[in-house]
């Protein structure tokens, strides 16, 4: 029996919800059937992690980036090409926003037979100039009418899609995060992780893992911070990440006097062992398809504070799993944070509820495998068939 040629096309390999569940599913996916390509950035944290995957081929693109640059745009487009061809890749599979406007145009003009891209939340959102906001809309309106099905991992995606008039209806398929819950249950690391983030078994720590951009808000974690420092003075937070705001939040450390008692750890590759050590996880994104991190904390058994993105309300009822404000309201994030740090009662009571829910078969590894599979399945039986 023949393998099947799939090529997985991401902008690049940061340290992200998106590229972990993608990392995932290669690392799990059948290679005895598929031969696996990966087309993406140069640089990246977890090309290490790519590149250890058996069977998988990486190509590191010389001019893709996530910045809007119409020369090595089109350079990358051109690469993807000759690519698909040179490979001859049956079905192209694109993530993230670029990766899946430059993946998809490249796969149609190669004749691929099946295209298909997931959406961790769209390319535009509330906090755009609306000049760029119109044109992403445009491009992934442009981009459905190829598309053989748009994946999405929460079902308020795929009604933000439909409402902009973005495919159609039976173009989409709801996949959720497949989420290995036994990597992010082992409590004996509790100790082991604190320790090696300079914390005592008494202190209350309170953590969130983020790229340092715009959309996640890294400041307002910051300014969290300062505010609970205030009623809370022995609270410790940990920032998990890096990225283009890092200067910001260094500055602005050193500006409310935190130096101490916020942890900046840089990126992380034992994120399991980081969520091990904390009491509660904070989430201060601005926009969301649905965040793998609230996700894995919520596995950990991590009590959680989150702004009410994208598809987190499909998974955390507030008041009962965890508690959901609205993006840039710290002063109810800081109200709600501070109800957990007086109760470590509500806060065990609030884990023990959402581990329930993360561990659902519909968040499961099994079934993110066995789904994508069949879709891609289907997809090559009707291609066939045309």
């Amino acid at each position: 029996m023949l393998k099947i040629n799939l090529l997985y096309v991401i902008t690049k390999l940061e340290l992200g919800g998106a590229q972990k569940q993608l990392l995932s599913l290669i690392n799990h996916l059948d290679k005895k059937k598929y031969n696996v390509f990966l087309f993406t950035a140069k640089n990246g944290f977890l090309i290490k992690e790519a590149l250890s995957i058996d069977g998988l081929v990486l190509e590191k693109s010389k001019f893709l980036e996530r910045l809007l640059n119409p020369f090595k745009d089109v350079l990358a487009l051109a690469e993807i090409y000759c690519f698909i061809k040179k490979h001859r890749i049956q079905i192209v599979h694109t993530h993230s926003s670029k990766a899946g406007i430059l993946g998809r145009l490249a796969a149609k003009l190669a004749k691929t037979p099946v295209i298909i891209h997931t959406v961790h939340g769209w390319s535009f959102n509330n906090y755009q100039p609306l000049s760029i906001n119109y044109l992403y809309v445009f491009l992934e309106k442009f981009c459905a009418v190829f598309t053989n099905k748009i994946i999405v991992v929460s079902r308020f995606d795929r009604e933000r899609g439909l409402k902009n008039l973005i495919g159609r209806k039976n173009q989409y398929v709801l996949i959720r995060y497949g989420i290995d819950d036994k990597v992010f249950k082992n409590t004996n690391n509790r100790n082991e992780a604190r320790k090696s983030l300079g914390f005592r078994d008494v202190d209350v720590v309170v953590g969130m893992v983020a790229c340092f951009k715009p959309q996640k808000a890294p400041l307002d974690f910051i300014e969290l911070a300062g505010l609970i420092k205030k009623d809370f003075p022995d609270t410790k937070f940990v920032l998990v990440g890096d990225g283009q705001l890092r200067k910001k939040v260094d500055t602005r450390i050193k500006q409310l006097n935190l130096n101490g008692q916020v942890i900046l750890t840089g990126w992380r590759n034992d994120i399991p062992l980081i969520l091990s050590g904390l009491d509660i996880f904070v989430l201060t994104s601005l926009w969301e398809g649905l965040p793998i991190a609230a996700l894995e904390a919520m596995a950990a058994g991590v009590a959680l504070v989150a702004t009410d993105t994208g598809g987190i309300g499909e998974v955390i009822t507030s008041g009962k799993t965890g508690y959901l404000v609205a993006p840039h309201d710290i002063p109810s994030m800081q109200n709600r944070l501070g109800e957990l740090l007086r109760s470590a009662q509500k806060r065990n009571e609030f884990a023990r509820l959402s581990m329930g829910a993360v561990g659902a078969e519909e968040f499961s590894l099994s079934s993110m495998l066995k789904n994508t599979a069949e879709v891609y399945s289907n997809l090559l039986e009707e291609s066939k068939n045309a």
